[in-house]
């Protein structure tokens, strides 16, 4: 054999098995390692409802401002809870004398003899006093009760966090119950990563995670807390007669499916990201 024809052929054999090679690292690479471009920011986002009905008085927040837990968001019309707390409060002192009159008077009839005061008028004093005591229970609970409703029309903040998407304003009606504004809370940003279900048997709890952004910036770092173990079927629904409905054709080329892997980011990140933005997380193994 010549020599140019050796080398040639050496050339050759060595460029193939670079190729396998490449092509072997690239399968496991893309198809194996536990990586993946489905990557979302996530957050706990508190949504803010009124404890009680009225109008909003005024707004002390602005869109995306940042608040701290305790700050105040926006505050309701007081006067007709200033109205029912004075109220209360009278009829809790008009009960208070009238509870005084009728245990004094109880008492008096009790030190008295049966020939001055008898048995039964004794017991009805006595009965009407505990009578009496219990309607000051319930005044007191009423004072309080419209009391707590007046400080609940401040309505604040119960976490450290974000305003977001702000849409109440001052002159809007906020009822009980209703959502009218969101925060995000700062110290609950994770990253929820969508591998692939073959990848899915090298990611176990507890594992290093790199967190890149797509903006380029500064990667961050998070450690796996779960892994979903559930994720919905949209082809096999209940059908008639509550039986399993099948679906008669299928798909030759078979997805692998997408489970979520919830990664819980390492420092304080809140300044850096938003919720919703796209990330490529890798589990370091």
């Amino acid at each position: 054999m010549r020599i140019d024809t050796f080398i040639r052929f050496f050339i050759t054999v060595v460029v193939f098995l670079v190729a396998v090679a490449l092509a072997v690292l690239l399968w496991r690479y893309y198809m194996l390692s536990p990586w993946t471009r489905d990557g979302r920011v996530r957050a706990d986002v508190v949504t803010i409802a009124p404890d009680v009905s009225g109008i909003v008085a005024r707004v002390a927040v602005k869109d995306n401002q940042r608040v701290k837990r305790g700050d105040i968001l926006f505050i309701l019309d007081q006067e007709r809870y200033k109205l029912a707390l004075a109220e209360a409060e009278a009829r809790y002192v008009s009960q208070e004398l009238e509870t005084r009159r009728l245990v004094d008077e109880a008492a008096r009839r009790a030190k008295v003899g049966n020939d001055v005061v008898s048995y039964e008028a004794r017991q009805q004093a006595q009965s009407a006093a505990k009578s009496a005591q219990a309607n000051l229970l319930e005044a007191a609970a009423a004072r309080d009760r419209a009391r707590l409703d007046l400080e609940r029309t401040v309505v604040r903040s119960p976490v450290d966090g974000y305003v977001t998407n702000l849409s109440v304003f001052a002159g809007d009606y906020a009822s009980a119950g209703v959502a009218t504004l969101a925060v995000i809370d700062e110290n609950s940003f994770w990253i929820c990563g969508y591998f692939e279900e073959t990848k899915l048997s090298r990611i176990r709890v507890g594992d290093k995670a790199l967190v890149e952004m797509i903006d380029g910036s500064e990667p961050l770092h998070g450690v796996v807390e779960g892994i979903a173990k559930g994720i919905s079927e949209s082809e096999n629904a209940t059908g008639q007669r509550l039986l399993l409905d099948v679906n008669p054709t299928y798909n030759w080329v078979r997805l692998a499916q997408r489970i979520p892997v919830r990664i819980r980011l390492e420092g304080q990140v809140s300044g850096r990201i938003s919720v919703g933005m796209s990330c490529t997380v890798s589990i370091e193994e």
